[in-house]
């Protein structure tokens, strides 16, 4: 006979999980979804890999892990948790798989968001989080590994989603089916939530709003919407009601 496996007392899932780098990486990208799935009722979770500190404008940790729940109060997110991986030096690798596929079992969501691809002249870390955030996914579903994952129970997470974050390229990530979500409603919020961030957009970097809704304005009009948001679904869509998907 043996010993059974303690039960881990798990939380209230979560219906959707947006991963980033850094905290603010969720907010500029695709905040305002996440604010209106919050509104729809839908409970979302924001998980940031490191605390994005050391950095230039800040005073420390503490102030930008305000600053960041702040932003997750305006959007509306349920729950947000910041991983112990290193600033600057965040690389894909099996530690950091395992902490985040922990993340994703202990909360359970059906829906991932992660980053999409590289972002020149920007934070390689990006790119880091983004294999990262694939790794975890398919580490949350793997059976057999107990001993790695705090006998936190297996999860499959149903669908992954990719987000842009990458505000001065012309041409978005590859995909096999990318869509724009709708963020008329929620676009101000997003705004506000980003403006949380005062150590890293001072009034000196009012250019960054600017383009954050110009993109978001941009990318809204080309589907009909007042503003919007992209993401990159990495298997294609599939449709049952045509009429339904194209003329909403």
């Amino acid at each position: 006979m043996t010993d059974a496996v303690p039960q881990t007392e798990l939380p209230e899932p979560l219906d959707v999980i947006a991963v980033g780098a850094h905290p603010d990486d969720v907010e500029i990208a695709i905040g305002g979804t996440i604010a209106s799935l919050a509104q729809q009722g839908y409970r979302v979770g924001i998980v940031d890999l490191t605390d994005g500190e050391p950095t230039p404008g800040s005073p420390g940790p503490h102030v930008r892990l305000e600053e960041a729940q702040t932003a997750a109060e305006i959007l509306g997110a349920a729950v947000r948790i910041t991983l112990d991986l290193p600033n600057r030096k965040l690389f894909d690798g099996f530690e950091a798989r395992v902490k985040l596929a922990k993340v994703f079992r202990r909360y359970r969501p059906r829906l991932v968001l992660g980053i999409a691809g590289k972002t020149p002249m920007a934070s390689p870390d990006h790119w880091q989080a983004s294999q990262i955030t694939d790794a975890g996914v398919f580490y949350s579903r793997l059976t057999k590994w107990d001993d790695q994952f705090d006998a936190l129970p297996v999860h499959v997470i149903q669908k992954q989603l990719w987000y842009p974050l990458g505000l001065r390229s012309l041409e978005p990530p590859g995909g096999s089916g990318s869509f724009v979500v709708d963020i008329s409603e929620t676009i101000d919020l997003k705004l506000q939530a980003v403006r949380a961030y005062q150590t890293q957009f001072p009034p000196g970097k009012e250019h960054v709003f600017r383009m954050v809704e110009g993109q978001n304005r941009y990318l809204g009009s080309t589907a009909g919407f007042e503003a919007g948001e992209l993401l990159i679904c990495p298997t294609p869509l599939g449709v049952k009601d045509l009429v339904k998907v194209v003329l909403p």
